[in-house]
């Protein structure tokens, strides 16, 4: 038995060597198709922790008269606390706001020069920023707040914020459903190729699988060098892909920090951290769709 199974490894490495350049393309497409597929995940991850950070910058608020005396505010205050799903509710001054106004657009020169032509006058409004319990009460909070009524209120913008969530939302969905596309893609031809490389070996060696057939030889045997090709394909691959994919990740994070730069996002621990779920899960799988598409042209194209 152990001869046997040594004798199909031979013959499965030989005939790689063979058709070295068409082995080349099989690796290749499927490093391809497992890269596609790790880039979804990493896109996906991106795209998570790129939603999280713009929702935690987006805050409710509600604006209130200039003149509103500071018990009227304490007092609002207190009653917008006690509608649930609230986490805090904090006074921002109008001093605050001009300040945090001013740091926002300290670069845009026609604002900053608006500001100076005001003479020290606070245009601003003095307001109570809401935060909710979880990003996804924003929704669910704005009926709770539309029926909140007092004479101090001037005036609130938390309405413009759901149109604003629903189309990150919307694009989020956008890119996955993109990038699990282009996965489908390549997955498809990657059985193609494979089914087509096994194909290509069989029409190769044509002759020595008749004259196995003639000595003996059985089924298993005649199928195994080009079922084990598939395999070994799927491993140079993956240790390819893993290679390939980490540096790629390398190059990628000193942007992401940047991007993220008030926000702990690593996509290289990420990944690390879920590893063998992740190239656990691929291999079996890439090892499971190569070893079918082999079978298939094994059984069609020898009759065995």
């Amino acid at each position: 038995m152990w001869i046997s199974f040594a004798r199909i490894i031979k013959f499965s490495l030989q005939d790689i060597g063979r058709n070295i350049w068409l082995s080349l393309v099989t690796i290749v497409i499927l490093v391809l198709t497992l890269f596609s597929v790790n880039l979804l995940l990493a896109v996906r991850a991106i795209s998570s922790t790129a939603v999280s950070t713009i929702k935690e910058k987006i805050d409710m608020s509600i604006y209130l008269k200039p003149n509103a005396p500071q018990d009227r505010i304490a007092f609002l205050q207190a009653k917008l606390s006690e509608i649930p799903n609230i986490a805090e509710v904090r006074f921002v001054s109008k001093d605050e706001a001009l300040l945090n106004f001013s740091k926002n657009y300290q670069k845009d020169s026609k604002i900053s020069e608006a500001l100076r032509e005001l003479g020290g006058t606070n245009p601003l409004s003095p307001s109570l920023v809401i935060r909710p319990n979880n990003l996804t009460d924003f929704n669910s909070l704005i009926p709770s707040l539309q029926q909140v009524k007092d004479p101090i209120i001037e005036s609130s913008d938390f309405n413009n914020h759901k149109e604003i969530i629903e189309k990150i939302d919307a694009v989020t969905k956008k890119v996955s459903d993109a990038g699990l596309l282009v996965s489908m893609i390549f997955v498809v031809i990657t059985l193609l190729v494979i089914y087509n490389t096994a194909r290509v070996a069989i029409y190769t060696h044509r002759s020595e699988i008749n004259i196995m057939r003639l000595v003996g030889a059985s089924n298993w045997f005649i199928r195994g060098p080009f079922l084990v090709s598939s395999l070994i394909y799927t491993m140079i691959g993956m240790t390819a892909l893993v290679g390939i994919f980490y540096l790629f990740l390398n190059l990628l994070q000193p942007y992401l920090e940047t991007f993220f730069a008030s926000y702990n996002f690593n996509i290289i621990s990420y990944f690390s951290s879920n590893f063998l779920s992740i190239f656990g899960a691929e291999f079996v799988i890439a090892a499971l769709v190569n070893f079918l598409a082999a079978w298939w042209a094994v059984g069609r194209y020898t009759k065995v």
